[in-house]
């Protein structure tokens, strides 16, 4: 019984169709998953639905049929009650969505107002009902707080419950596990699929993630430019794609063992604003021909699936060519970094004379080794510990005790300007960490000047060969960062990290809220510059499929401690520590009929303030005894 369903829909912002004549249906108890890079129009759809476009935003045709009801066509008042009621929508950052002056309770309690008519006691019940519905530990109490005072994860379950509160019988879940950790995400995920199993709700998942798709869809669809490409039974989808697009999607994840280049694809999305002929994947496609440049492919079914390519059904079988696999060098490892009994202790200061009252023990005696041109991964949950590390070894974090030896010399704090020629940091967000108001070259060139690094007039020379080496346009040093996409941004920072030739370069979560296929061309960029110049990497993130693909050994950080340390391979095929376990039971895998269930941690990470007892794990372990 079809629930949802969407048929021709167009959608214009000003004069971008960024949605052109998409049709699926979504049936009661079935998930169906849209699939695709930024900037193909996911998003774009599932606001279409709810009626939430931004200004200059509208739906110009088509039908969007709930329950054989054209929502299209209702009055505003009346489509209030259906959005938030019978249609309800998971926002990609909750921090944004939840207002952060409210407490949880009163903003889940307006929703219970609007939907059900209930107030005081009534409400605050229920509230505490859909909190511990999807979840959320000691339910009561977190009514009163506020988002800010909650973890990601925790944020992204109020933001459930939020959403359940209308009882809807559609759920639109917009990249709901984005930049969680794997261990959150997992619990998020199996809170959606119980919640679906249990209302028989249809629910539309909006993703970029192929393992969130294998494990939780029941058919996908993926978009492409505004259009649907493919969709199908996610069986059928996994085991044989048909839209090159698709099959590019596939090889560019990190496989196990797989030490060769990652496919990646070239180009970008185009530009919606302007008129597109023929395949708007042909300029990126590498089997296109002339009749793809100029006639706009239509409908064909291949084995069930529905495909729109001219080439549908006569695609070489696999994927498209590969680009050779690297060459690795054979060396004598080499310690470049050694770090001994490292502690960041951050004092609570309280009362009149703001005395020390306790302390967050963020890094609790972390030791470690980076060899010459290898790579250390630094795994762990949000709040572990992982970036004060990475701070640390750079003294942006003045370290509470412990030894950091590079290069055969101790730093300290006198001689910290040396560090910084020899190590450097490419953090998270680098719209964050790029100063908006300075173009690329001037970016590059403040480190260089600041540490007088080569001669004066040969800089701007090093500059466009550092662009070059990124793979940046020639015009880049010239425009400023916000005229890049946010894997451009990347190796902008990775090149102002490489602009002073440091021999160690810490990368905090370079690739954590990229598309699968931006993440494959900075993930080979880091493999050719290492090859190229013998970096040495610490590489800090929860994605386990990228360590496999990049590192060559792995530390596992749980509340500021070390708990597992090995090679790779060791690792990640055989963890020995319940939370090493539990890390890698949870990362998303494309394989079809993989269990999910496997081992599951509840609840979050204890305070550093107040850690537990013996081992920090113990109250989380399933395996945990008197003993720890």
């Amino acid at each position: 019984m079809k629930l949802l369903d969407v048929r021709r829909l167009i959608t214009e912002i000003d004069s971008a169709r960024v949605v052109d004549d998409v049709s699926f249906h979504v049936d009661a108890g079935e998930t169906y998953a849209l699939l695709g890079e930024s900037g193909s129009g996911k998003s774009m759809t599932a606001l279409s639905l709810m009626r939430l476009l931004p200004d200059g935003g509208r739906v110009s045709s088509g039908a969007v049929e709930l329950d054989g009801e054209n929502v299209l066509r209702l009055p505003e008042q009346e489509m209030r009650r259906v959005r938030g009621g019978r249609m309800a929508m998971i926002f990609q950052e909750p921090m944004l969505a939840l207002n952060p002056v409210i407490k949880i309770g009163e903003q889940i309690g307006e929703a219970l107002a609007l939907h059900q008519g209930l107030g005081g006691r009534a409400a605050r019940a229920a509230a505490r009902g859909l909190l511990d519905a999807v979840g959320v530990p000691d339910a009561a109490r977190r009514l009163d707080t506020y988002p800010f005072e909650l973890s990601g994860g925790l944020r992204q379950r109020v933001m459930i419950a939020m959403s359940l509160a209308g009882e809807p019988r559609l759920l639109i879940a917009d990249e709901p596990t984005t930049a969680l950790d794997v261990t959150i995400q997992a619990q998020v995920l199996d809170v959606l699929r119980k919640l679906k199993a249990e209302r028989q709700m249809g629910m539309l998942l909006i993703t970029h993630d192929l393992g969130v798709v294998a494990e939780n869809a029941d058919r996908v669809g993926v978009m492409y430019a505004g259009e649907l490409v493919e969709q199908g039974e996610r069986d059928a989808f996994f085991a044989a794609p048909q839209h090159p697009y698709s099959r590019m999607l596939f090889e560019a994840l990190p496989r196990p063992g797989d030490d060769g280049r990652l496919t990646t694809i070239p180009g970008q999305v185009p530009r919606l604003d302007r008129p597109l002929e023929g395949c708007r994947f042909a300029p990126r496609c590498p089997f296109a021909f002339a009749r793809c440049r100029d006639e706009s492919p239509g409908w064909q079914t291949i084995n069930g699936q529905q495909v729109r390519c001219h080439l549908a059904g006569t695609l070489p079988a696999g994927t498209p060519p590969a680009f050779a696999a690297r060459v690795h060098a054979v060396q004598t490892p080499q310690p470049l970094l050694q770090v001994d009994g490292l502690k960041v202790h951050f004092p609570i200061r309280r009362g009149l004379f703001q005395r020390t009252a306790g302390y967050v023990r963020a890094v609790d005696d972390v030791s470690l080794t980076i060899q010459v041109g290898r790579t250390l991964a630094l795994v762990g949950e949000s709040g572990c510990g992982k970036t004060t590390v990475g701070k640390a070894l750079l003294r942006l974090i003045e370290p509470t005790a412990g030894s950091i030896v590079l290069g055969g010399e101790t730093i300290t704090a006198r001689n910290a300007a040396s560090l910084r020629r020899q190590a450097q940091m490419v953090f998270q967000d680098p719209f964050s960490s790029l100063n908006p108001r300075m173009r690329v070259a001037d970016v590059l060139l403040e480190g260089m000047d600041a540490l007088g690094v080569g001669a004066a007039r040969d800089r701007r020379d090093v500059v466009a060969q550092l662009l070059q080496q990124v793979g940046l346009p020639d015009d880049a040093g010239g425009r400023y960062p916000h005229a890049f996409s946010g894997g451009q941004r990347q190796r902008i920072a990775i090149a102002r990290a490489l602009a002073v030739s440091p021999r160690l370069v810490i990368c905090d979560e370079p690739t954590s809220a990229l598309d699968v296929s931006v993440q494959a061309q900075i993930l080979n960029l880091l493999k050719d510059l290492q090859d190229r110049l013998g970096l040495a990497y610490l590489f800090i993130t929860h994605n386990l499929a990228v360590v496999e693909y990049l590192a060559h050994e792995v530390a596992v950080m749980y509340l500021g401690r070390i708990v597992e340390q090995g090679t790779a391979a060791d690792l990640l095929h055989a963890p020995r520590h319940p939370y090493t376990q539990a890390l890698v039971s949870a990362v998303p895998r494309i394989e079809a009929h993989r269990d999910v269930g496997g081992t599951r941690l509840s609840g979050d990470q204890p305070s550093p303030l107040n850690p537990p007892k013996g081992c920090h794990f113990n109250p989380r372990c399933p395996q945990a005894s008197d003993i720890c």
